[in-house]
Order: structure tokens, then sequence, then C-alpha cells
């Protein structure tokens, strides 16, 4: 396979990837609240169970990731995983079917991150990786962008289950693109951050751990707005709630496109911290903005922000994990571990923020969440260091 075959193959993955890798989110929470007649405390419930068995998950398929060869094999399971999921809570949107397909959903979410950031770093080599992820992440985006348009179009014109047969046709064009990547052209040693000339090195476990409290207050104060944001407008307009939805995604997800070039094109020039701290200052910002402004149009413009914050975070993760780790050969296991402490506050918020809006009404749910986003902001901005080159000065020092 050429480089450019392989490059191609993986721009499919991540385009293909896009609704399947993120769950059902927003759709999910709107299908449940105004067409199922779920309250939003109930509906944070089922969220909150497929966030939890991800975060269970994440750490173990890190591992598994790092372990086997058969990484190709791992998403394609996964994603037939994904596909029944939908299927099932299509068909039988009650509590139990809903919660079990959460379940799966949510395991299977923890295998696509960790597996796809190893097989692209496999393939690319440490050197074009920065701008390899960027890419990844602007297809992935781009695929959401037409999956909300399908989706919000769908639900609103045939039938509020159709975002899930959306989701489960998605899973199985999984399998086109994995097909094209050869598994020899994939160096297994550096796609477990086993990377020569920094063989040994120690990762930055302290660094690390500050970086991943840090995110994990940011995916906390995150996850909840979107789904509440839907369910709010889906107790004043039911009828257009699926298409309000599908507007803001679609608003944040064409944001999230440049957000993910830029870092690919100028996180190795610009260094990671200043990039990260931008999509971190927007949170709270967002947060206060959704009880001041009550306009369609103007909360569609607000997911503006949503779009630079995840646009940058979504890319930056997977680098700075890969710059803490370079030379451990455990990369995978520690973007595992990383991803399912923030994964557990993902999952907490949207059953804290239902709850909190079941008892004080939204305006108080996400000035909360603004709290949150804006303490993430202050313990990156003090106590997480810069990362480009880390691996090398740690390999540096020891020789010395």
């Amino acid at each position: 396979m050429t480089d450019h075959a392989g490059s191609a193959a993986l721009d499919r993955l991540s385009f293909l990837l896009a609704d399947v890798k993120d769950g059902i989110g927003p759709f999910l929470a709107v299908f449940l609240t105004s067409a199922q007649h779920w309250s939003p405390g109930r509906a944070g419930i089922a969220l909150t169970i497929g966030g939890v068995a991800t975060v269970i998950a994440r750490a173990p398929a890190g591992a598994l990731v790092d372990a086997v060869t058969a990484k190709r094999r791992l998403i394609a399971l996964s994603a037939v995983a994904v596909a029944g999921a939908a299927a099932v809570m299509a068909r039988w949107p009650q509590f139990w079917p809903v919660v079990v397909a959460q379940a799966v959903n949510g395991v299977a979410d923890a295998i696509f991150p960790a597996a796809v950031a190893a097989i692209s770093l496999g393939m690319v080599g440490r050197a074009r990786f920065t701008a390899r992820v960027g890419r990844n992440e602007a297809f992935n985006h781009a695929g959401n962008v037409l999956t909300a348009i399908a989706a919000g179009l769908a639900g609103s014109y045939l039938a509020p289950n159709a975002v899930l047969w959306i989701v489960a046709a998605l899973a199985g064009l999984v399998l086109w693109p994995l097909a094209a990547i050869r598994p020899g052209a994939i160096d297994y040693a550096v796609a477990r951050g086993a990377d020569p000339g920094v063989a040994g090195v120690r990762p930055a476990t302290r660094t690390l751990l500050v970086f991943t409290a840090a995110i994990t207050l940011f995916h906390f104060a995150n996850a909840a707005m979107l789904p509440l944001l839907g369910e709010e407008l889906a107790r004043r307009r039911p009828q257009a709630s699926a298409l309000f939805i599908a507007a803001c995604i679609v608003t944040a997800q064409a944001a999230m496109v440049p957000m993910a070039i830029l870092v690919g094109h100028r996180a190795d020039r610009w260094g990671r911290k200043r990039l990260f701290l931008v999509g971190f200052a927007v949170l709270p910002i967002r947060g206060v903005l959704y009880t001041l402004v009550h306009h369609p149009a103007a909360l569609i413009a607000i997911q503006l922000l949503d779009g630079v914050g995840a646009g940058i975070f979504g890319a930056l993760f997977l680098i700075v994990v890969a710059d803490l780790t370079q030379g451990s050969g455990r990369y995978n296991l520690a973007q595992g571990a990383a991803a399912a402490a923030w994964g557990l506050g993902a999952a907490l918020s949207n059953g804290v923020a239902g709850y909190i809006v079941d008892g004080f009404g939204f305006d108080a749910a996400f000035l909360f969440l603004a709290g949150c986003a804006a303490a993430a902001f202050l313990l990156f901005w003090l106590a997480v260091p810069e990362t480009r080159g880390w691996a090398q000065h740690r390999a540096a020092v020891r020789l010395g």
C-alpha cells in the first residue's frame, strides 16, 4: 500500500466513524424526552450508563490495543456492536433495552479512539503524527456534519428514531476503509509508543495525572450542555427539536474542522499549551451565554464556541498523551486510562445536570457547568506545562 492509499483509507475511516464513535448523544436525549416522553433525569440515567460502560472499558481497551496486532479487527467488531445496539434502541425504546444498548455502545466507544490513534501512529510515524491526528479529526467532524444534517431531516420528516437507523448503517460502512488498510503498513512498536531512540523513557506520570484531572473537569462541564439544550427546546417546540439539534451539531462540527486542521498544522510550531488554553477558555463562556440567550438562531450561533473548544481538544488530547508517554510502549494504555477519567466526568455530567434541572431549572444547571469549566481552565493554565519535545528532553537528561 502506498502512503497515499493508506492516508485515504484513514480519511474514510475517520469520516465514517464520526457518529459511530461518538454514539447517539444529543439525538438520543431528544428522542427519549420528546418522542418517548422520558423525564430529563431518566434520560440522563440512560446516557450515564453508556458513559460509565466506556469508563470501565477504556483502560483495558487501551491495554488490549497495545498488546495485539489485530487492531483493525477490534474496530470492525466494535462497529458491528454499535450497529446492533442502535437497532435495539430504535425497535424497543423502553428503559432496560436502552440501558443495555447504551452499555454495549459504551464498551465499543472505548475501542475506537485508541485503535484509530494506534493505527495512525504506526502508519505515519512520530514526525507526521500531529498532522495525521489533525487530519483524522477534521474528517471526523466533517462526517458529523453530514450525519447531523441527515439525522435532523430524517428525525423531523420520517420518524423520531430515524437517527438510530442512520447510525446503524454508518457502523456497517466502517468495514469498507478497514479492508483497505494492510496490516503490514503498520509499525506495531511505534503504534504503542515504543519509539526508537527514546525507548525505555519512563512516562511523565505526575504531569499526566494533572493533565487528566484538568480534562476530566472540562468534560464534566461540557458533556451535558448540548443534551440539556436539546431537552429545553423539546419542551418548548417538540416538533422542531430534531432540526434544532441538527443545526447546533452542524454549526459546532463545521467549526471543529478548521480547528482540527489548525492543530495539525501548528501544534508542532506553536506548542500544545497555548492552543489548549483557548479550548478550555471558551467553555465557561458558552455555559453562561446559554442562560442569557434564548432565541434559537442565537443559541445555534453559540455552538461556534463548542466547535472551537471541542475541535482543539479532540486533536490535542491524543498528541499530548503521546508526548508524555513516548518511549514507554504504553501509549494506548495511558490514553485509555486518561480517557476513562474524563469519560467518568462526562458520564456523571448528564446525570448530575439532569437532576439539577429537575430541582432548580435549566439556568442553574448551565451556571453550575460553567463554574466547573472555569475551574478546569485554571487548573490547566497553572499546573500543566508545555509537552512538545518532552520525551527527547527526558532522554537527554537521562543520558547526561
